[in-house]
């Protein structure tokens, strides 16, 4: 019986659907580099107010729910 090999190479789709995370990602990690983690929450806590508060109106809800959203994600980062 001879052992089967795995592909080492991941999917170029998988690759290319997950690289805006992935981006997204390594920008907070130097945001909280930067910042450090209390600030980062603090920062987290801030534009995840602004981005609900943007939000309350229809227009706002095309930029509020991204900077939600990455308000979440940095508290997220600067919590764990």
């Amino acid at each position: 019986m001879t052992p089967t090999t795995t592909n080492p190479k991941p999917n170029i789709f998988v690759q290319i659907v997950t690289f805006p995370f992935w981006l997204v990602w390594q920008l907070l990690s130097i945001i909280l580099n930067l910042t450090g983690r209390l600030v980062a929450v603090i920062l987290g806590v801030v534009l995840l107010i602004v981005g609900i508060i943007v939000s309350l109106t229809v227009i706002g809800a095309i930029v509020g729910v991204p900077i939600g959203f990455l308000g979440v994600l940095l508290i997220t980062r600067g919590l764990f």
